[in-house]
C-alpha cells in the first residue's frame, strides 16, 4: 500500500473530476425567521484544471441537476422545482464557470466565477480551504477543498415568499452555499 504524505496546495497539478459520492454541494436558508433548513443537490459533475504553482492558470466548471434537490422533505423539494423557485422544466441545470482563481494563502484560494441559476448569471467569489491530498485504497489521487459563500436568492429570480402572521417572512433572502469537495485526478 502506498503511504500518504503531506501535499502542499502548490504541489497540485492536473485535471481533477469532482467525486459526487464523496462531495456535498449544499445550501442553508432561514425558515420562518427562527430556524434553518439545509439541503443539497445529489446529481452534479465538475472538472477542475489545477495549477498549484500558478493558480491563475487554474479553472473550474460545475453543472448541477436541479431535479436532484434534496431537503429531506418531498413536498418542499417538489415546490422548489416549480416556477416559484428553480423552474425545473425550463431551467434543468445550475452552472458555475470560474473566471479567476487566486491563492490567498498557503492553503487557501478564492475562486471567482459566473453562477447561473434560471436565466440569471451573477459573479460570485468563493473562498476555499485546501483540506489535503491522499491516495485512496483504490489508487486514486484525491484532493479536498471546503468553502462557502452567501448569496441573495432574489438576485437569481428566486423571489417567492409568504408573510408570517407574527411578522417577517417564511424564507430569508440570504442563502449560504456550502461546498465540501473531493476530486479525483484524471490526468
Amino acid at each position: 500500500m502506498k503511504e500518504n504524505t503531506m501535499t502542499a496546495m502548490t504541489d497540485l497539478a492536473g485535471t481533477y473530476a469532482i467525486d459526487p459520492t464523496h462531495s456535498t454541494l449544499g445550501f442553508v436558508a432561514r425558515h420562518a425567521m427562527i430556524t434553518k433548513v439545509r439541503g443539497s443537490f445529489t446529481d452534479f459533475e465538475g472538472i477542475a484544471h489545477v495549477d498549484g504553482q500558478n493558480p491563475a492558470a487554474s479553472d473550474v466548471t460545475v453543472t448541477i441537476q436541479v431535479a436532484s434537490i434534496d431537503t429531506r422533505n418531498a413536498d418542499r423539494d417538489g415546490h422548489l422545482k416549480t416556477g416559484d423557485f428553480f423552474a425545473l422544466e425550463t431551467y434543468p441545470t445550475i452552472t458555475f464557470a470560474s473566471t479567476k482563481v487566486a491563492a490567498t494563502g498557503s492553503e487557501t484560494v478564492e475562486i471567482t466565477g459566473d453562477l447561473t441559476i434560471k436565466d440569471v448569471t451573477k459573479q460570485v467569489t468563493i473562498p476555499f480551504e485546501f483540506t489535503g491530498a491522499a491516495t485512496d485504497p483504490f489508487g486514486n489521487e484525491r484532493i479536498g477543498f471546503e468553502g462557502s459563500v452567501d448569496v441573495n436568492r432574489s438576485d437569481f429570480g428566486l423571489t417567492f415568499n409568504a408573510a408570517l402572521e407574527t411578522g417577517g417572512v417564511l424564507i430569508g433572502e440570504k442563502i449560504k452555499l456550502e461546498f465540501e469537495i473531493s476530486a479525483i485526478k484524471q490526468a
